[in-house]
């Protein structure tokens, strides 16, 4: 055996440890540039953090690349797919889904189905860290902004934006979810359907697989429960179709007969009039009262069957002297056969002059006797989330996604409540794919709560774009017609033990999606089975 000097030994063993590192790197490098992108599916109703690891250790891995769904005819259901990137990272990504194809021949074209890629938001002022009963989630980064993949109108790819749906690359270990929605046309017979998504990078091709199931029920266009999400600037037209196709009512005026047939389609429900009194909780001060004419000239411009009402006063509770020229307001209005909506808890001094009373949960609960007395006088109770207590859901930025399902669908339903109000859906900052409006009120931030869409200049649209909060407001909408549906066919008392254990008032509620979920296909199969008896 060959005998080396302490030297000669070091620079073999230099040499060797150099030539190992060079063959690792060489093997990583391949090893990177082979690894397929991970993804997997994800509930509407889960928030995907920016970084949070992919559930590869689940037994279950593989179903998580299949999603069963179940919807009504004329429901939109959606899901999520997530990307993450393997190390050496992931470039010239783009999502495609196919049609869906029945059992019995019959086909969703893939023209019913939206894809989104979701935006992250960061957010450095959070909302109050002390709500115990309700927590939000806190700083970071939220997905809320939602860049559509085509034109929404003409369904071909769009140019020239600044952010670009697809194709995208993404950094190692970075999660990137995108929004798929399906809308079930009402002349699709119930079945079951299925087909595929399909993922493209540099990577490869991996595909996916979605399952749906069409319930043998339709939910009308028209939505059930009310609703009023006020416009504050001139958003165009756009922005009032696209709460529209999120079963909800805005304030922008409706021009008839030129827009009546589209809106009629959309499902227009209820207009509010162009009177104010100038009235809130800041100024304490009411303008006179529009004349009966004034009013009844508003109103026939619109056709007969839709809800018309003015919406005079917002927050008065504290404010002193304003009872007459309220009646006043009251007795013009309901002269000229209208509906009168006002922002406060009732009062006995009013109940014959008002008939819509939009309260929040505390003012709900502050109010409970004199809510049940103006109910069995025929009023009609809304309310809005904004500005409450910890323990009602809310709308913010970093709340929880079931806090946007649960106040309209659920305890609407358990608390008789026929309408949502929201003061402001359009505030936007300077930078608004960065950075949320944060409303502050003493010591408590409030981030998001009065943006419900997005300017669409940055993604290539001369139009607004919606947010995911926005997308799972409908749902809720949607959950609200299931529970109508049965109560129509005789349910009630049936479908109300459902009700009750997913949202029974404002403080005693599920956080719980599964129980929701649970709580909905109970609803659907109900409804679903009930159809072919």
């Amino acid at each position: 055996m060959p005998r080396f000097s302490n030297k000669t030994t070091k620079t073999i063993i230099f040499a060797l440890l150099t030539i190992i590192a060079i063959f690792s790197q060489s093997a990583i490098s391949e090893s990177q540039v082979q690894a397929k992108p991970v993804f997997w599916t994800a509930s509407a109703m889960e928030a995907i953090e920016l970084n949070q690891p992919s559930p590869v250790l689940n037994d279950d891995f593989e179903s998580l690349k299949r999603v069963q769904l179940r919807a009504a005819k004329g429901e939109y259901e959606a899901f999520q797919i997530v990307l993450q990137a393997p190390p050496g990272n992931l470039s010239n990504i783009n999502v495609t889904v196919s049609d869906l194809s029945g059992s019995n021949g019959t086909l969703i074209s893939k023209s019913n189905i939206t894809l989104y890629r979701e935006h992250y938001i960061k957010l450095d002022r959070p909302s109050y860290s002390g709500w115990s009963a309700n927590p939000t989630q806190g700083q970071g980064w939220y997905a809320d902004a939602l860049i559509p993949f085509v034109d929404p109108d003409t369904g071909k790819d769009l140019q020239h934006a600044e952010l670009d749906a697809v194709p995208f690359n993404l950094a190692a270990r970075t999660n990137q979810p995108i929004w798929v929605d399906i809308f079930v046309p009402p002349s699709t017979a119930a079945g079951e359907y299925q087909g595929k998504f399909t993922i493209e990078s540099d990577r490869g091709i991996s595909e996916g697989q979605i399952d749906l199931t069409v319930w043998n029920f339709t939910l009308p266009v028209q939505p059930s429960m009310d609703s009023f999400f006020d416009i504050w600037e001139n958003r165009g037209i756009e922005a009032q179709t696209l709460l529209l196709q999120h079963r909800l009512m805005s304030s922008q005026r409706i021009k008839y007969p030129d827009q009546q047939e589209t809106f009629k389609r959309l499902g227009v429900k209820s207009v509010r009039l162009p009177f104010w009194s100038g009235a809130n909780y800041q100024t304490c001060k009411m303008n006179p009262a529009p004349s009966v004419t004034e009013l009844k000239q508003s109103a026939a411009q619109y056709p007969s069957n839709l809800l018309k009402y003015v919406f005079s006063v917002d927050e008065i509770d504290q404010c002193q002297n304003l009872n007459q020229l309220l009646k006043q307001w009251g007795h013009n209005i309901h002269q000229a056969g209208l509906k009168h909506l006002a922002v406060m808890k009732p009062k006995p001094d009013l109940y014959s002059d008002i008939d819509i009373w939009v309260v929040n949960p505390l003012m709900y609960e502050e109010a409970r006797a004199e809510i049940e007395k103006v109910k069995s006088e025929g009023d009609e109770i809304w309310f809005y989330t904004g500005y409450s207590t910890d323990y009602s859901p809310l709308w913010h930025l970093d709340s929880s996604p079931i806090n946007f399902r649960i106040p309209q669908g659920w305890i609407a339903q358990s608390l008789d409540l026929k309408g949502v109000l929201m003061a402001r859906a359009d505030t936007w900052t300077e930078h608004p794919w960065q950075e949320v409006p944060i409303y502050v009120q003493g010591d408590i931030d409030y981030p998001g709560i009065e943006m419900f869409f997005y300017p669409g200049n940055k993604v290539g649209l001369n139009q607004v774009v919606p947010s995911i909060r926005l997308k799972r407001i409908r749902e809720g909408m949607e959950d609200y017609e299931y529970i109508k549906i049965l109560k129509e066919l005789g349910y009630q008392d049936w479908a109300m033990k459902i009700v009750h254990n997913v949202g029974e008032n404002w403080q005693n509620w599920t956080k719980d999606i599964n129980i929701l979920d649970g709580a909905r296909q109970k609803l659907g199969e109900k409804i679903d089975q009930l159809s072919y008896s």
